[in-house]
């Protein structure tokens, strides 16, 4: 009896690590695929959009006329975040340090001076991932209207 346990226990811990997470496949969209719904969203809503090397698209709307933000500095920026079904998830006004914000505000926000204004358009990569996030769903494209008010 002791043998057979020893042996059931044996089978159900194999069978159990081979049920771990790190196996499954994550379910992330493809570049491809997120490049797809980004130029779709681009192109129904009349952007003029330029493509950065990273996969962001992005519209600068006025460039600005003062410092240029580099990932040490801090910035305070007024920003609206949405969906591509142009459903807001966040919006306010905000100082951060850069370096402390997902990446495609890394790349996007360098891309002005104090006082001007950006649109970006972000894919899942260089946002929030394959996974939900506080409210955001995994896999989303996100966009953003941005303010740079000021740079430290």
């Amino acid at each position: 009896m002791r043998l057979f346990n020893l042996a059931f226990g044996m089978v159900l811990a194999l069978a159990l690590t081979g049920c771990s997470n790190k196996d499954k496949d994550t379910g992330c969209t493809t570049a491809a695929q997120d490049d797809a719904v980004m130029t779709k969203y681009i192109s129904d809503n009349s952007i003029t959009a330029t493509k950065h090397a990273s996969g962001l698209y992005y519209q600068i709307i006025e460039p600005g006329t003062g410092a240029t933000p580099t990932i040490n500095s801090t910035v305070k920026a007024n920003y609206a975040g949405k969906f591509t079904n142009n459903t807001s998830f966040d919006g306010g006004t905000a100082s951060f340090p850069l370096s402390g914000v997902i990446d495609g505000w890394k790349i996007g926000i360098p891309l002005i001076k104090q006082g001007g204004k950006i649109k970006l358009i972000i894919p899942p990569y260089l946002g929030y991932g394959c996974s939900d996030y506080r409210g955001i769903p995994g896999n989303s494209v996100l966009v953003f209207d941005v303010e740079l008010q000021e740079v430290k």
